[in-house]
């Protein structure tokens, strides 16, 4: 059996832990890593990178999602490179090939591309977990209302343990360098749909709130978010909204041999009375 280490950035958060759960059920050591977590890994401090990649031969990398991102990511591929580790395991985002044309926007990924590692990209669409574990949605379901500035547009939520899974793959299997995974769930779905779905796991009222784009901005600011976020999660309701992302992807067939598991069994298998309101 391989005992070598596998370095979780974001190790704490919704793919992270999933992926060191997944990681030591397959008898593997997870290094968790983050800011709070085990191990002490911050993007901009780097003198907590050496200890991480310490004896690692694969990452599973979450970037810093700041402005800097992809400069730090260079450094860090650079640097864990040097250092022995051989795989890197990047989770981008689907949301990126609505921007095609706009090459600053991968440049995150071409660090990855070109750090001399073998590199695999998981680009996910909205994560199922995002109603139940993100604060931009669980706070409204928790709520009882979940404020939206769109009721038509569809999306093929993936969920969250199917994105471990594939990075799981990746990180410890051949056959996964050089891919590039884009992961959907099995069938598209409103925003609305799925709110259904949960009130009728959860078994109370939730309901679906469609409000428009200037309301939900002042949604979310009075929540606590500023401005210029509100108007990006405005743009990339628009996308749903248009149809650009309204089209289901092969990368967990493609990975794991089988069909990823659907929004009902994700809102099945949630405990929604643990959903915070904050």
């Amino acid at each position: 059996m391989n005992d070598t280490p596998v370095l979780v950035l974001g190790g704490t958060g919704k793919t992270g832990r999933r992926v060191a759960r997944q990681l030591a059920e397959r008898g593997r050591t997870a290094r968790v890593a983050s800011r709070s977590g085990p191990q002490r890994f911050d993007w901009r401090d780097k003198e907590t990178w050496a200890a991480a990649v310490e004896g690692v031969e694969a990452v599973y990398v979450v970037d810093e999602q700041g402005p800097h991102a992809a400069e730090l990511l260079a450094d860090f591929a650079a640097f864990a490179t040097r250092r022995g580790v051989g795989r890197l395991v990047f989770l981008s985002a689907r949301t990126l090939e609505q921007w095609a044309h706009d090459e600053d926007r991968f440049a995150a990924e071409r660090a990855v591309r070109e750090s001399g590692a073998q590199w695999t990209i998981l680009r996910p669409t909205w994560f199922s977990q995002n109603f139940s574990e993100d604060r931009l949605l669980a706070p409204d379901v928790a709520a009882g209302e979940v404020i939206l500035p769109d009721g038509q547009g569809v999306e093929p939520f993936i969920d969250a343990e199917d994105i471990a899974a594939v990075a799981v793959a990746a990180l410890t299997e051949e056959g996964h360098a050089g891919e590039l995974y884009v992961l959907s769930g099995p069938r598209l779905m409103t925003f609305g749909e799925c709110v259904d779905l949960i009130a009728e796991a959860a078994g109370r009222k939730i309901r679906p709130v469609v409000v428009d784009r200037e309301e939900y901005a002042r949604h979310l600011v009075g929540r606590g978010y500023p401005r210029d976020f509100a108007d990006f999660m405005n743009e990339l309701f628009d996308t749903i909204r248009d149809g650009r992302t309204a089209y289901l992807s092969d990368g967990v067939r493609r990975a794991l041999g089988r069909e990823p598991r659907d929004f009902r069994e994700y809102a099945a298998e949630t405990d929604w009375s643990a959903v915070s309101k904050q």
